[in-house]
């Protein structure tokens, strides 16, 4: 019986060891990395994006995010993130620690841009990408880092190696209203306060019409919090 025992865990760790060459779910479930319909189908599968869903519907933005290569998915949480944000910066603005801001109380075409911030041309998975990552241009015009890194935070000893995830970082100005620079490769080619990055719960879902990553619950939707825009 301890024979059965030890080779059972070995089992499970030489399983564990290849997947995590693979893409990653963080804290779910397992998934088929393919998907036998449109990014925006998918979607609307998963009530995990029905807020981001109503939000593309209000937008017009079906088309977009199906015709993009990639999109980093906001969950329920992530869009929740922004409007409380929202709500405390209003209070204090307006001296009414009353005031109330809901998700309807969104400016969908003022904020179309900043969910096209998320859509990108061409199609970016785990396995293509580098920890220096690639400085490229999203559908809203602005510039993304995207690349791997290696992490602890998820993992345990049974990783001879650590797992790479993928971030997608955001480079804000020094100063308010300053520049940004275009032309980084790598995060450590920009000043570390420039950037603010956010870790992909899971990554590498592969639809009809693109790749599809997951930004982690914690991320606020426009990176409101940090870049306070």
């Amino acid at each position: 019986m301890k024979t059965l025992k030890i080779f059972i865990l070995a089992l499970f760790a030489a399983t564990a060891f290849f997947s995590c060459k693979k893409d990653y779910t963080i804290g779910g479930d397992l998934f088929k990395a393919n998907v036998n319909m449109t990014t925006y189908d998918y979607l609307k599968t998963n009530h995990a994006f029905d807020t981001l869903v109503i939000m593309i519907n209000k937008m017009q933005l079906k088309d977009e995010v199906n015709g993009s290569g990639t999109f980093f998915a906001l969950t329920n949480y992530s869009i929740h993130n922004y409007v409380q944000a929202k709500q405390a910066q209003l209070r204090i603005s307006t001296n009414n620690e009353n005031l109330v801001y809901t998700f309807d109380s969104l400016n969908f075409v003022t904020l179309k841009d900043s969910l096209r911030a998320y859509m990108f041309k061409d199609k970016f998975t785990l396995d293509k990408l580098t920890q220096t990552g690639v400085y490229v241009k999203a559908n809203d015009g602005e510039y993304r880092l995207i690349n791997k890194r290696p992490t602890t935070d998820y993992t345990n000893s049974i990783f001879t190696t650590d797992p790479q995830y993928i971030f997608l970082t955001k480079v804000v100005p020094l100063k308010p209203g300053g520049p940004v620079p275009v032309d980084i490769t790598g995060v450590s080619a920009a000043d570390p306060r420039q950037l603010v990055s956010d870790l992909c719960q899971t990554t590498g879902i592969i639809t009809t019409t693109g790749i599809l990553h997951v930004l982690n619950n914690n991320h606020t939707f426009t990176y409101f919090v940090q870049s306070a825009n």
